[in-house]
């Protein structure tokens, strides 16, 4: 590799299952800009992340630890990110990288017990922090239900132009069920808004300065709220059906059983009736996932738009990185959030590469990789020191046999050909509240019916991956 300082551009999208992408296979939409990046760069299959929770996992991508390691593990406890531990914006920061942001940060717990529907309270010390971790620019719209409860950088802009009324009166309407046509102008959509911040910024950086750029969109995270013109888009008789047993969560040792039969945690309970998703009925699940296929189009003009931009000014001198934090379950199995999963739904994520100067163009990777390889792999493209960390760059093919994912009371192993998930959490005063353990064979039972922990042809294979579990921690455990 080059010892030139290449430019970096970064773009996530906040849950986003990768089989929503034409490039692992959709039909309902197509997202050529998005595409373009894996076909005229790297498609990696096996990428995952490593949490289902927002906020571990983009801290995870931020330093290349594991959740456990960085002690920034839970959406909800006070576990935000120590800015002592070295991160990919210090890094570059000692390579002399203008390090710009822009959308979703989520480095630290957001205060939802504060929340309310009549007000948006102020948010400048999260911002604040946000920049002590080395952001010398930030354009901040932290999720969409985020930036109506808390006035961030979009939210100020969306009051000044009416339209944050309407946005909070949508946000904390649960009759609505998450999904309803963006109410206000197109240029304030926060998926828009964020791609045009970016780009703007992009088209006039010092062209003799290096970029890291992480344009972070906060969609097709919920609310589902594309606006009317991109639902027009989606070819609605083409979506992929959903993945779906009668029965399969029957079993009360079932991680998802409350989850889909009434008064479970996972997100799309908040708004089913009952607050089971088994109530939602196709109609539902038709406009949901109509919706959120709309939004990943918005998403890929935006995207179009920031790449045109940032090869304009950098030519081949750049790496483009297109990842989700975490996937979304989409209805799959009756359920919609990511709390708890380990479906491939949401574990497993698009990782799209353009390494610079057409490196590895074309090709497609089935090697494993994870969202902590996404550090290392920036600061070898900007020739910068290494920071000790979990994950490897991914110039070249890795040699991972396992990967992990984590979050509060939750822990999962995969080798790709099975799983083991193990959930123990403990309520508000001490006691257990859940307490699961899933094993499934991904070779034998591919769509992921099945918790076969006790079948006896399994037992070899579960003992392997417990004892790669208990491995994987047991040095920050009793070091």
């Amino acid at each position: 590799m080059s010892k030139k300082k290449n430019n970096i551009l970064l773009i996530t999208c906040d849950e986003l299952n990768r089989e929503v992408l034409s490039i692992y296979g959709n039909r309902a939409i197509s997202t050529p800009n998005i595409d373009a990046i894996g076909n005229c760069g790297t498609r990696f299959d096996n990428a995952y992340t490593v949490s289902p929770w927002c906020l571990p996992a983009r801290c995870s991508i931020l330093t290349g630890l594991y959740p456990h390691r960085s002690g920034a593990y839970s959406n909800f406890r006070k576990c935000a990110l120590a800015g002592t531990i070295p991160n990919i914006f210090t890094g570059l920061h000692s390579s002399d990288y203008t390090v710009a942001m822009f959308g979703k940060c989520h480095f630290a717990p957001v205060p939802y017990s504060q929340t309310r529907p009549d007000v948006t309270l102020p948010y400048d010390e999260f911002k604040e922090y946000y920049m002590s971790l080395g952001i010398d620019h930030l354009d901040l719209e932290d999720d969409k239900q985020v930036s109506v409860w808390f006035m961030d950088d979009w939210a100020k802009e969306a009051e000044a132009d009416g339209t944050l009324e309407a946005m909070r009166r949508a946000v904390w309407d649960r009759s609505l069920g998450k999904v309803y046509p963006f109410p206000g102008p197109l240029h304030l959509h926060p998926d828009v808004w964020v791609g045009d911040k970016a780009t703007e910024y992009i088209k006039n950086a010092d062209p003799d300065k290096p970029l890291f750029a992480w344009v972070s969109f906060s969609g097709p995270h919920y609310p589902m709220d594309a606006p009317e013109e991109y639902i027009k888009r989606v070819d609605a008789d083409r979506l992929t059906p959903r993945k779906h047993r009668e029965g399969e969560l029957e079993g009360t040792d079932r991680i998802h059983h409350k989850d889909y039969y009434g008064r479970g945690n996972i997100d799309g309970c908040s708004c089913a009736p009952d607050a089971a998703c088994r109530n939602y009925d196709e109609a539902y699940w038709k406009r949901m996932r109509t919706n959120y296929n709309a939004v990943v189009s918005l998403i890929d003009d935006k995207v179009g738009e920031i790449v045109s931009a940032a090869r304009e000014k950098y030519g081949d001198d750049l790496l483009i990185i297109f990842t989700a934090d975490h996937g979304e379950m989409l209805g799959d199995h009756g359920i919609w959030g990511k709390h708890n999963c380990a479906y491939d739904e949401v574990w497993r994520i698009p990782m799209l590469i353009s390494f610079p100067h057409g490196e590895q163009a074309g090709k497609v990777r089935y090697d494993m990789m994870n969202s902590c390889d996404i550090l290392p792999t920036c600061l070898e493209a900007a020739s910068a020191e290494p920071i000790a960390c979990d994950g490897v760059s991914v110039y070249r093919e890795t040699d991972r046999k396992y990967t992990f994912a984590e979050g509060e009371g939750f822990m999962a192993v995969t080798d790709g050909s099975a799983k083991y998930v193990h959930i123990r959490k403990r309520g508000k005063n001490g006691n257990i509240v859940e307490n699961y353990r899933e094993f499934t064979d991904l070779v034998g039972d591919p769509d992921e019916f099945e918790n076969r922990i006790g079948h006896p042809e399994c037992q070899g294979k579960l003992a392997e991956l417990r004892g790669v579990l208990i491995d994987h921690v047991i040095d920050r455990v009793l070091p």
